[in-house]
């Protein structure tokens, strides 16, 4: 009768370790499972913020600064092109502040201009982007925080290849030194901040 007790107590104690094993295995397979999906949920949050803030970087780079660089106040532009874009855009910056911006060095910039690396304070402007499928929109904050001066034309006339003198031997075209623009971008969701991305570019015009 013992030896049978002690049997059973043995294969008593080996199932309760196989209970006990599987439910931590289980257990852990849970957990990774829901942190799999937090952080699915958390990457597609982020992208999302992401391509508002490359969407805003695009309209910044390549439609703002060729207009605003030739001397157009910052608010005309912006007025321009909240005129044709379902895009709200909000100038943030005074029209002088922009424009020494982006023709002088960062040394030079009048008092008032701020460089710091956060984009939200006192950004240059504002982008609201609107979301797709009843999503709550985003905001799109840029702004220039540090300006190296080139040589490039900012007025808009081609001076280049136009006459017959410079295709004459021996005339010499001066070596093109790019301005080079520091900029500070950051994309939130406007109801839900916590839902952001930060971006810096360097961008040379």
């Amino acid at each position: 009768m013992k030896r049978r007790s002690w049997k059973k107590g043995v294969a008593l104690v080996i199932v309760m370790a196989i209970i006990t094993i599987s439910s931590a295995l289980i257990a852990v397979i849970v957990y990774f499972v829901m942190k799999g999906t937090e952080y699915t949920a958390l990457n597609k949050r982020y992208q999302t913020a992401k391509e508002a803030s490359l969407g805003g970087i695009e309209f910044f780079t390549k439609e703002l600064i060729p207009l605003a660089v030739g001397g157009t106040n910052l608010s005309t532009v912006v007025t321009t092109f909240s005129v044709i874009s379902t895009a709200q855009v909000n100038p943030v910056v005074s029209d002088a502040c922009f424009l020494a911006k982006l023709r002088s060095a960062t040394s030079s910039w009048p008092v008032g201009c701020d460089s710091t690396l956060d984009a939200k304070t006192s950004a240059d402007i504002r982008l609201t982007l609107s979301g797709t499928g009843g999503s709550q929109p985003f905001d799109v904050y840029t702004k220039i925080v540090d300006t190296v001066v080139g040589n490039t034309n900012t007025s808009g006339v081609v001076l280049e290849g136009m006459g017959a003198a410079e295709s004459a031997s021996g005339v010499i075209t001066s070596q093109h030194f790019p301005f080079m623009y520091t900029i500070a971008v950051q994309g939130e969701r406007k109801h839900n901040p916590a839902e952001r991305t930060n971006l810096e570019v360097l961008y040379a015009y």
